[in-house]
């Protein structure tokens, strides 16, 4: 009888041992394991982290030991085995800063919130332009090097062979392997919600047919000047000048139409040659725009300042001096002139 109490309070001290040890264990292991998940990792800069599709939590781990991240894949799996729901790897490229934790790295991969990339296209830039532009962004994918200019047009339904002025000047953001086209669809799809809505504002006894016909001499104005202020005066003067059956006689317009041939100077040969831009030779306006026009020079080409000018030029400071007549005109070229023979 004394025997079996005596094995009975021995089993009884065993458990109890047995039990402490195993919470102290526990305590230690968890106490351990949220000090890794909070302690900041080792990362000096930000840095870009992509996560393939159909990573597993396994792999991810290898990839953060790789980097020197993390010492070892037992406390992130181990996390993972006891938080599931906590971590649900999602593919993508993620921007990852420094002193984050594990933990919050794990919460912004799990979150699906992909770095955005950006790219700008200014206004006054060709479509020529954004096509080497979009082919330096190594973070796009299916670049458009390769696809024949009329076939973009096709793409999106524009009627001309030529898509230049189609495509609103912007910043836009995207995600990693975002195909390139995609940017132009929307750039495109802005450019015609902005020019139809503008189009329904526009003023009265306007030379223009249609919308593109506006399009085109949004981007001689925004071709001609950078003074924002200054571009419904510009337009002013093309409306006036169509008005008068006066050619525009627009330097932009030559340049656009030489293509590679232009090498910084407008030559009399050039202005003589009779090509489908040179407004010098040819009556109205270019058969396509020059440029991707800005929302301002829009605005300026379907509401232009009301005045009497007939001609412009530099003033050598970044804007420009109005003529109504030829002999003003003559004399502000011959002060201009006069203006760079100094400088030099």
């Amino acid at each position: 009888m004394m025997a079996n109490l005596n094995k009975a309070r021995l089993l009884k001290q065993i458990l109890l041992v047995l039990f402490t040890c195993s919470t102290i264990i526990i305590i230690v292991f968890f106490g351990l394991l949220e000090k890794q998940l909070n302690r900041e990792l080792p990362i000096a800069q930000n840095e870009l982290l992509t996560v393939k599709k159909g990573s597993s939590v396994a792999s991810f781990a290898k990839i953060l030991v790789h980097k020197g991240w993390i010492t070892n894949r037992f406390w992130l799996r181990s996390y993972a085995r006891l938080n599931p729901d906590n971590v649900k790897i999602k593919a993508g490229t993620y921007q990852i800063v420094p002193n984050m934790t594990l933990t919050a790295l794990l919460a912004h991969v799990s979150s699906g919130k992909e770095h955005q990339f950006s790219v700008t296209f200014i206004e006054g830039s060709t479509f020529k332009e954004w096509l080497a532009q979009l082919q330096k962004q190594a973070s796009l994918s299916n670049h458009l090097s390769t696809l024949p200019t009329s076939e973009i047009s096709n793409r999106f339904k524009i009627t001309q062979s030529n898509p230049e002025g189609w495509f609103f000047p912007d910043t836009y953001a995207y995600t990693q392997g975002t195909p390139a086209i995609e940017l132009l669809k929307r750039a495109h799809v802005a450019m015609k919600t902005k020019l139809i809505e503008l189009w329904q504002q526009r003023a009265k006894g306007l030379p223009y047919e249609t919308p593109y016909q506006a399009l085109i001499m949004a981007s001689i104005i925004e071709k001609e000047t950078g003074y924002l202020a200054e571009q419904p005066l510009i337009a002013s003067v093309f409306i006036n000048r169509l008005a008068k059956k006066m050619r525009l006689q627009t330097d932009p317009t030559v340049i656009y139409g030489l293509g590679e041939r232009y090498q910084g100077d407008i030559t009399r040969a050039h202005l003589r040659e009779k090509t489908a831009y040179n407004t010098y030779r040819i009556n109205g306006l270019p058969p396509t725009p020059i440029a991707m026009p800005g929302i301002s020079a829009i605005e300026a080409a379907l509401n232009p300042a009301t005045s009497d000018y007939f001609y412009f030029v530099s003033s050598g400071d970044g804007k420009h001096v109005f003529s109504k007549t030829l002999t003003e005109h003559n004399k502000a070229v011959r002060n201009y002139l006069a203006k760079q023979k100094i400088k030099k």
